[in-house]
């Protein structure tokens, strides 16, 4: 296992503080509007240890069970087990027990930040081409509803590692509210109701409509009580016998059986299922400001998020506030060359060797960021020290996937991105939930005419690359004082961005840098949510050649917190993306 020991981080987490302050002192400004460092910021240092009960979810039913886990005396971690267990029943158009995860952990005790990595894996029987048919890749659409889009789930192994180091209640106390809901039924919530409604793709799946159809022929609507007794009964299962039994017996044998059946059956087994084993990895951790954010390692794109907040240190205009023109074009352009990095160099680090550090080089982020001022178009990749000889890549990225915060009473913190990929995975069910897609998040084609393969190819036991990077923020001293993620698809590292930015730099309440707009520069575009734009801001990006676009990927659902002083003391400055359903609560 790849743990990095506390002692290796808290060396680390000096080193990240003196480069932290040096970067303060010459990025330009105060870092807020106008040039004034917000209060929140000049007195980060000063702060008590931050501890909940704080939960910021996508749904209310999965907010109260975790909340209902932290008031018996249960970890972040817990919580987490029993608001992965709801979501995948209330929410099954973004994650569940059939997909998979990152997460990471902040333990109070040590200081200690763990990341686990529940990705999905390839089949055995996997080659480059399984999205090849007649000699060609086939349409993401028809790629995504066959069997062959469904790798070995992660989710419950990597919640189930989590719980074994961090837990705190038995495993067999987290999933009461899951089956409850899943016997007795849930109301059906609008976000929900309007994927039912779709008129063809994942939701009109044998299984979807199986699931989905009331007795008298009609779709369930919102306001209507749904229930799921095959969810209840696996998580029943699920709870008496811990993860063992989803990987090693009737759950794995229906996810193999479903995936065999057509259209286009996967190779994915039993065997396969038995097989997976998630990661347990150390946090990659950089400054930004005076703070120490941190992400997981590959073959999350966390190192991405990271290069742009250091482009952005280094880009004076980004620091002129939410109302500034000027910050928001900057913020495009500099996406524009992260994603260009992105998109060529990072896999699975088992697979490939990823430049993770020549990428967060010093000389190599500001020779990117340089660049940015001059873009009219594409980014082309650069070369960072240790790059590989890598291939343009050829993944699309479909969207389906949700974000969760917790810290618990002793400070203890989660900060998990779940996902089945596309809204609702591969439209295919076994045990009552729905089935990822996640191999579609490979690379449709593996080499180019030049001879190149792509990082992101497929292969056999492989990890697919994921936008995924749930993120914890430190203080100089190494204490937690905020956690922060979103769903999106490809523009979770913009979405992860726009919001660290908003709150860390610019020094908005979390809920108003979240209720910004949002702004996804990849190739040469500018997909906005142009309706929150103002008018004099969207002319001010125009005059600049940011013609904005209506934003073509999966809306953020932003969810997080930062530790911060108000008028009453200290306490969690929380927020849930208004784009989505959840809420933000301390009790």
């Amino acid at each position: 296992m790849n743990r990095l020991p506390t002692r290796s981080f808290r060396a680390l987490t000096a080193v990240i503080t003196a480069t932290a302050l040096a970067l303060t002192g010459c990025a330009g400004g105060g870092g807020g509007p106008g040039g004034a460092a917000p209060a929140s910021r000049a007195s980060a240092v000063q702060a008590p240890v931050a501890r909940g009960p704080f939960v910021a979810a996508a749904n209310p039913l999965a907010v109260e069970a975790g909340l209902t886990v932290l008031r018996e005396g249960g970890s972040a971690v817990d919580a987490a087990v029993a608001i992965q267990a709801v979501l995948g029943l209330v929410e099954p158009q973004s994650s569940g027990l059939g997909g998979g995860a990152f997460m990471m952990v902040f333990d109070a005790a040590t200081g200690e930040i763990t990341s686990y990595d529940g990705r999905e894996t390839a089949p055995a029987a996997a080659t480059p081409e399984l999205f090849y048919e007649d000699g060609r890749p086939l349409p993401i659409g028809d790629a995504v509803l066959s069997g062959r889009s469904t790798g070995a789930p992660g989710a419950v192994a990597m919640l189930a590692m989590a719980h074994r180091a961090h837990g705190r209640l038995p495993w067999s106390a987290l999933f009461g509210d899951a089956e409850r809901l899943g016997r007795d039924g849930f109301v059906v919530s609008p976000r929900l109701a309007g994927f039912i409604a779709a008129t063809r793709g994942q939701a009109r799946t044998r299984w979807a409509d199986a699931y989905f159809t009331r007795a008298d022929g009609t779709r369930y609507v919102a306001g209507d009580t749904l229930r799921n007794p095959a969810y209840a009964a696996t998580v029943v299962e699920l709870a008496a016998g811990g993860a063992e039994v989803f990987y090693n017996g009737r759950i794995a044998r229906e996810i193999a059986a479903t995936v065999a059946q057509e259209p286009r059956p996967g190779a994915l087994t039993a065997a396969d299922i038995a097989a997976y084993a998630p990661v347990e990895r150390g946090a990659l951790c950089r400054p930004y400001r005076i703070y120490v954010v941190c992400v997981p390692p590959p073959p999350s794109s966390g190192v991405a998020m990271l290069q742009l907040l250091a482009m952005a240190e280094r880009t004076p205009d980004i620091h002129g506030g939410p109302d500034s023109a000027a910050a928001w074009t900057a913020f495009a352009q500099l996406q524009r060359l992260m994603y260009a990095d992105r998109d060529r160099y990072v896999g699975d680090p088992g697979f490939v060797g990823v430049p993770v550090q020549g990428l967060l080089d010093p000389d190599y982020v500001a020779t990117r960021a340089a660049l940015a001022p001059a873009l009219t178009g594409a980014a082309e990749p650069g070369t960072p020290p240790g790059g590989m000889f890598a291939g343009p890549d050829a993944t699309r990225e479909p969207a389906g996937t949700s974000h969760f915060v917790v810290v618990d009473a002793r400070g203890n913190a989660v900060s998990m991105t779940t996902t089945v990929e596309s809204v609702f995975g591969s439209g295919r069910m076994a045990a009552g939930f729905f089935l990822n897609n996640q191999l579609t998040d490979f690379s449709f084609t593996p080499v180019w005419p030049d001879g190149a393969p792509a990082a992101n190819a497929v292969a056999a036991g492989k990890r697919p690359r994921s936008s995924m990077s749930p993120v914890i923020v430190l203080d100089r001293q190494g204490r937690l004082v905020g956690a922060f993620g979103s769903p999106g698809g490809p523009s979770i590292l913009a979405y992860n961005a726009k919001a660290l930015i908003a709150v860390l730099d610019w020094g908005l309440p979390v809920q108003a840098a979240f209720d910004l707009p949002n702004l996804v520069a990849r190739d040469d575009g500018f997909g906005a949510d142009t309706d929150r734009f103002p008018e004099d801001l969207r002319a001010g990006l125009a005059a600049r050649g940011v013609a904005l676009s209506p934003n073509a990927s999966e809306i953020s659902g932003l969810h997080g917190a930062l530790w911060r002083q108000g008028p009453t003391g200290w306490s969690w400055d929380g927020g849930a993306d208004d784009r989505r359903e959840g809420v933000a609560r301390t009790h």
